[in-house]
């Protein structure tokens, strides 16, 4: 009975099982692996998909830029040296009229106006503790004319540093130096260039800081602020300026356009942003801001989110953007509809107010291009715009100023805003008119371009023509 229980035959069965069940845990570990091998490999595909997906969006946009031959560069030029000597000599021009013996500046926007410190090559001057300042005063012709006199003022172990600078200047430049235990404000009013004036006026600009301001009035000096024809010198462009701010405004707005090509839904914000950076890049024009708002986003004007949101259908894209180019700023925006929302609009978009706010927004563009003529106020022209948004019933809805000067600075005086009446438009001036309606929690819309105040008539685009419709940016 017992062996009955335990027959021999029944050993092989057990082994066999023995040796299948190790094989099963051999066969699981291998479909596990393998499994594991298939997803990482799926995951890298998708990855890889998601990378092309972007790689072919910056593809487009770049190839649909460079179709167009950047032909918008060829009236930028970068400064020479007769530009700058211009410039100076124009404002000692401005110094004699206004009554003001010299202009001072230190390492800045305006330093580079009249000094070209935009070179890349240069080891930054930084702002510090001890003043370096350029001052141009007015030098008198035999023949009556007036050019200008530039000194710097600079520590005496920088010197040699100020000259390696190779700013534009036709012959080795003047400097007055001090030593570190000197008062370098005494040191300057002591300097022979003043002659016989006990308190010489000087006038400094909004970039000098307080405290040399204040040593400079303790000083011996009389120091006051920007104004007058001094401040007109930067506001009035030069051909040469018009020529690069052309192109540099032209070369942004049309980057846009070569963009909005190439949107596709659920892509981001940010998405955005890094493409249309990149593709300003391959025409050499550098980015230094990029506003980019989908939807209600945009109700916001300057952004403030993170750059997550994703482009659905209905919504309106709002972009604002600025590059530079030697030296020089671009400030452009544009409000409109990306590729795959055909015209006309499928109705359950339910978006007719959107499309009667974009048209309400670029008549009102276009008023304040008719009001921006010679002798008229910066506050006309504001107004001007202000009152077709008003009686579209959105007055409130414009928040902020019409526009601003702009040139090395995207943003410079004057300022078109309704309370501006001191300031008088000349020609050669340089606005952007960039009227808006915010809808918090819904919508915005604006439009910039930038205008050149012309002789006679309304002023001139040099942006690259204003938008036509929301699918004509």
């Amino acid at each position: 009975m017992k062996e009955a229980l335990l027959p021999y035959t029944l050993a092989k069965p057990l082994k066999f099982q023995k040796l299948g069940s190790r094989r099963k845990t051999q066969f699981g570990i291998l479909v596990t692996f393998t499994f594991l091998i298939w997803l990482w490999n799926y995951t890298k595909s998708f990855s890889n998909i998601l990378l092309s997906k972007k790689a072919r969006f910056q593809k487009c946009s770049i190839d649909n830029y460079l179709s167009t031959g950047l032909k918008f560069l060829e009236t930028a030029e970068r400064p020479p040296l007769e530009e700058y000597v211009l410039r100076r000599n124009n404002l000692a021009k401005a110094l004699v009229v206004d009554g003001v013996d010299a202009f001072v500046v230190e390492p800045g926007y305006t330093f580079s106006y009249y000094a070209n410190i935009t070179q890349r090559d240069w080891e930054a001057w930084e702002e510090q503790e001890r003043p370096f300042l350029m001052v141009i005063r007015p030098s008198k012709l035999l023949d009556g004319t007036f050019i200008a006199n530039t000194s710097f003022l600079v520590p005496h172990f920088e010197e040699m540093r100020a000259r390696l600078l190779n700013m534009p200047f036709e012959e080795e430049i003047s400097t007055i130096t001090y030593e570190e235990h000197w008062d370098p404000y005494t040191t300057l009013w002591e300097s022979p260039i003043w002659e016989e004036k006990l308190s010489p006026i000087l006038m400094v600009d909004e970039e000098m800081r307080d405290f040399i301001a204040r040593g400079l009035g303790s000083n011996g000096f009389t120091v006051v602020g920007l104004s007058g024809e001094i401040e007109a010198v930067r506001q009035i462009k030069t051909e040469r300026e018009l020529g690069t701010l052309r192109a540099l405004n032209t070369g942004t707005v049309e980057a846009i356009r070569a963009m909005r090509k190439c949107l596709y839904q659920r892509v981001t914000e940010n998405e955005v942003v890094e493409v249309l950076d990149n593709t300003l890049r391959t025409a050499g024009l550098e980015p230094f801001f990029n506003i980019v708002e989908f939807g209600k986003q945009a109700a916001l004007p300057h952004g403030g989110n993170d750059g997550t949101a994703t482009l659905e259908p209905g919504d309106f894209v709002l972009i604002d953007v600025g590059a530079h180019l030697y030296g020089y700023s671009s400030d452009v925006c544009r409000t409109f509809y990306p590729p795959f929302v055909s015209e006309p609009l499928p109705p359950e978009l339910n978006i007719t107010e959107k499309l009667s706010v974009w048209h309400l927004v670029l008549d009102a563009q276009a008023a304040s291009v008719k009001a921006m003529v010679p002798n008229s106020t910066a506050a006309a022209v504001d107004l001007a715009a202000r009152a077709v948004i008003e009686a579209g019933g959105y007055g409130k809805w414009f928040t902020h100023r019409l526009g601003h000067g702009i040139g090395i600075k995207a943003h410079e005086s004057p300022y078109l805003n309704r309370g501006n009446f001191g300031a008088i438009l000349r020609p050669g001036m340089v606005f952007t008119s960039e009227p808006g309606v915010y809808i918090l929690n819904e919508f915005g819309v604006r439009h910039e371009d930038i205008l050149v105040v012309k002789e006679d008539g309304e002023a001139e685009n040099i942006s690259g023509g204003f938008a036509r419709s929301p699918w004509e940016p």
